[in-house]
């Protein structure tokens, strides 16, 4: 390599989110857009609770949540690997009433409440959802 030739490093993709969750509409059997979802912290109890909101991407994801000034959902999960043993509680609300309509289906809100340890990575929680039913498990 000559004194000429730069080098430039590549561009990274923009860091993981700690909670991520992907919606899949088993009516039409593809991803479900436009979903609002909030995900709020519930344990440990803060006089502020922390929510953050996004809404589904065209392919049904939330890679990126938005939160009130000043709060990041990696700060949250950062500051609670090293306080409290890392262990959390967090909600997740999915806007099922809206996405459907509301004389379209049982739910007018999905809510799943899971365990979480800042300490052990990322968490991707998938909704399998349908007018009359939904499934959840932790996903990749």
């Amino acid at each position: 390599m000559n004194e000429s030739t730069s080098l430039t490093a590549p561009l990274s993709a923009p860091a993981r989110e700690p909670i991520t969750c992907h919606v899949l509409d088993q009516t039409t059997g593809r991803p479900a857009s436009s979903v609002s979802v909030s995900l709020t912290l519930l344990r440990p109890f803060r006089l502020s609770p922390s929510t953050l909101t996004a809404v589904t991407s065209s392919d049904g994801r939330i890679n990126q949540w938005n939160g009130e000034a000043g709060s990041s959902l990696t700060e949250i999960f950062e500051n609670h690997a090293k306080h409290a043993n890392g262990k959390m509680v967090w909600s997740l609300k999915f806007d099922t009433g809206s996405y459907f309509g509301e004389d379209r289906t049982l739910f007018p809100e999905v809510e799943v409440k899971f365990f979480v340890d800042a300490k052990s990575g990322h968490y991707h929680v998938p909704l399998l959802l349908g007018p009359w039913s939904y499934t959840t498990y932790r996903g990749s």
